[in-house]
């Protein structure tokens, strides 16, 4: 990313590198106002394949599936690379389009995948068989060298998760409940739901022992502070980026934004400087004697 940056403008580079820092931060957290920046970025350097990535991821995480693929498609143009192709798959999913996301895993480009990305296609295809209704045939392409491993890599957790959804979908509670465990184990982070899951499964209920709802309370209220200084930061930095837009030619979705009639009146107004000089003394001396 640092590198395609350095193809813009010093001033320019630095503007779409504080958005691009921004998306990275609240993208998890805040996905609506991440979307935002993404959306500066795009207008500021929407030739810069690293913006248009940002940009569909949170698209993305917005939901906005139809928007993302598009990035992720320029992206893909730009660089040439497959690693988006996971992604755009999932995309195809969320239109409503199972049936791609399936054709999208039988392609050669699957191939040219590391072994992250190769397992991030597989939980793709297994979740466009079970949004087809092929339950079975969802268990079965989860069923792999990878989930039957017992080292522990970063997808781990995710592959056993997801098989054991499947399983517990198809009714096989007990296998259900042992891949629960085995995500549990593989979870260090705790990223997943997968304890709570298996206490469901076990019948096991938690009560909050506080006995009230002041923390969420209070959470909630420092969540909207958040959101009201995010929101003022999004709009001065959007007026900025109005100042000097830039956008790709060559994508009919990407137009200038057209400046407002209040934006053009505010750029007419001067501010007025008046000079007062020093009087002499004898122009004083006159002046009172009259």
């Amino acid at each position: 990313m640092r590198q395609e940056l350095l193809s813009l403008p010093k001033g320019l580079a630095e503007e779409v590198s504080k958005n691009l820092v921004m998306v990275a931060r609240l993208i998890d957290e805040d996905p609506e106002q991440a979307y935002a920046y993404s959306r500066i970025a795009l207008r500021l350097a929407s030739r810069v394949a690293a913006v248009r990535e940002a940009a569909g991821f949170a698209a993305y995480a917005t939901q906005k599936y139809s928007e993302a693929l598009a990035e992720f498609r320029a992206a893909k143009r730009m660089t040439g690379s497959v690693e988006l192709w996971p992604v755009m798959a999932d995309c195809e999913r969320g239109l409503g389009r199972p049936e791609r996301a399936l054709a999208m895993a039988g392609e050669p480009e699957v191939q040219k995948l590391d072994k992250a990305g190769q397992v991030e296609m597989r939980l793709v295809a297994a979740g466009a068989r079970r949004d087809m209704g092929q339950l079975d045939a969802a268990i079965v392409t989860l069923q792999s060298p990878e989930l039957a491993s017992h080292s522990v890599q970063p997808w781990t957790a995710r592959l056993r998760y997801a098989y054991a959804d499947a399983l517990l979908a198809a009714g096989r509670e007990d296998e259900a409940r042992e891949w629960f465990a085995k995500t549990v184990e593989a979870d260090k982070d705790g990223a997943m739901d997968a304890s709570d899951r298996l206490a469901e499964l076990d019948g096991v209920e938690f009560v909050d022992a506080l006995g009230g709802d002041e923390p969420d309370e209070i959470e909630d209220e420092i969540d909207d502070e958040d959101e009201e200084q995010d929101a003022a930061e999004v709009a001065a930095a959007e007026r900025a980026s109005d100042q000097a837009e830039y956008y790709d030619e060559d994508d009919e979705e990407y137009e200038p934004l057209e400046r407002s009639a209040e934006a053009d009146a505010d750029a007419d107004l001067t501010d007025e400087i008046v000079v007062v000089e020093d009087e002499d003394e004898d122009d004083v001396q006159a002046r009172d004697k009259a």
